[in-house]
């Protein structure tokens, strides 16, 4: 299942923190898809899922902002 986040206009490391708080409710498999106008979120992001297990999917960037679809794969 396809979940998604608004984080547009938020600076880190609030769009982070939206991102964690939606997958710590999601289950196991689901995707997370994060909009964000932030560009520190294409550093913290990657670097956030790779503390705790989880997977970019994609990374887009359009016009202003930043589309990334992540995938949880651990409970971590």
């Amino acid at each position: 299942m396809l979940h998604k986040v608004d984080a547009r206009r938020l600076l880190c490391p609030l769009p982070v923190i939206r991102l964690q708080d939606k997958v710590n409710v999601i289950a196991l498999g689901d995707q997370v898809e994060i909009l964000c106008t932030d560009p520190g979120v294409k550093n913290d992001i990657p670097a956030w899922c790779k503390i705790n297990g989880q997977r970019i999917d994609s990374m887009i960037e359009q016009a202003n902002e930043i589309i990334i679809t992540v995938s949880k794969l651990s409970d971590a």
